[in-house]
């Protein structure tokens, strides 16, 4: 399990903000409860680990820019 900083992937970046945009706006029109809160639970396993990721993890970016509107 990584600890610290999360190297920062432009290439990554761009594409969850285009095409990854899209097709959660698709699926959400199309499968009900798609990106509502539980749905995770899908895969246990899965869920355990990207909590804990998300937890002892931080993103480099996020120390630079300061978004007071952002829920965390």
């Amino acid at each position: 399990m990584k600890i610290g900083f999360r190297k920062p992937s432009l290439r990554r970046s761009i594409s969850a903000r285009t095409k990854g945009r899209a097709t959660r706006a698709i699926k959400r029109a199309i499968i009900p409860n798609y990106g509502k809160p539980g749905m995770g639970w899908a895969h246990p396993k899965r869920k355990i680990y990207n909590t804990i990721y998300h937890k002892t993890t931080f993103d480099t970016r996020k120390l630079f820019i300061h978004d007071s509107s952002r829920k965390k």
